[in-house]
């Protein structure tokens, strides 16, 4: 994406709401990661020695946010400013039960308004076939440009025990 698109309507839920991450919370943060990504198979952050993952979540070209309901912590948005004029979302996403209710859409119009307000030329994300079977399309709704394909292999984390055992159940353990 190489200038801010128009926000997507989204809902408006008084019990929905975007707190800025402190990353001295190891213990929150880990919490909201598998609630969020176990079932994506997500383990980007889990590999990370806790050293390392606590100076990225201190670096301040990082800008990680919370979605927070009522039911507690319920989405993951990561911003990455290290590159200069570029903003990557590292993470993105929403608690299994928040999935087709709108707060996807709503992360996102929060992640948009937040990149462009700063002085970036390209706004990019990764995603893949672990990610919701709907992303691709959702990511290009938003504005998005597929520009490549990659082949990417990695241990599957349920058989390294860095997540639940029975996550992702539509993914076959190999």
């Amino acid at each position: 994406m190489r200038s801010k698109p128009p926000l997507r309507p989204s809902p408006q839920r008084p019990d929905w709401r975007l707190e800025h991450f402190e990353g001295g919370d190891l213990e929150r943060y880990r919490a909201l990661f598998h609630r969020v990504g176990d079932e994506h198979l997500w383990t980007l952050r889990m590999l990370l020695p806790e050293p390392e993952l606590r100076a990225l979540l201190a670096d301040s070209s990082l800008s990680i946010y919370v979605m927070v309901t009522d039911d507690g912590d319920d989405g993951l948005l990561e911003l990455d400013f290290r590159q200069p004029r570029e903003c990557e979302i590292g993470l993105f996403g929403v608690a299994p039960p928040l999935v087709g209710t709108g707060a996807g859409r709503w992360l996102m119009n929060h992640a948009l308004e937040i990149a462009w307000s700063q002085p970036i030329e390209r706004f990019w994300l990764h995603t893949c076939t672990l990610d919701h079977p709907r992303a691709l399309d959702f990511y290009q709704r938003t504005g998005f440009v597929p520009y490549e394909r990659k082949v990417e292999v990695f241990d599957d984390p349920r058989a390294l025990a860095i997540t639940r055992h029975n996550a992702a159940p539509q993914v076959p353990i190999l």
